[in-house]
């Protein structure tokens, strides 16, 4: 199931960063080559940061869906992190932090 999960993911995020880099003009490109740039220097400095500043939102937006409507993705993600804090408690026997902590990276993965 996490393999299939992870199939899922992958291949989402990589139409979503691939149509990032697409919607970019081919100017962009262009400029790159006439600095004398290599590919992989274009990418690094040109193409990838504009297409991260494009590609942000929707990444953030489907992860959050994927983890907020994925019923399995849930149970594990909460199901990980209960079990978790109940054996560091049990080692430190500081349950509001240990809690608190846990309730704060739940809230952290959600909230975005």
């Amino acid at each position: 199931a996490a393999l299939g999960l992870t199939f899922f993911a992958s291949a989402y995020l990589a139409e979503i960063w691939r149509s990032g880099v697409d919607a970019l003009p081919r100017g962009q490109w262009d400029a790159g080559a006439s600095l004398g740039l290599h590919y992989l220097q274009e990418l690094r400095l040109i193409i990838l940061p504009q297409a991260i500043a494009i590609t942000r939102a929707p990444t953030v937006g489907f992860l959050v869906q994927l983890i907020k409507s994925t019923a399995l993705t849930s149970i594990i993600g909460f199901e990980e992190l209960v079990r978790t804090s109940n054996a560091i408690n049990n080692a430190t026997f500081e349950p509001f932090t240990v809690y608190g902590l846990v309730a704060l990276i739940f809230f952290v993965m959600c909230f975005p």
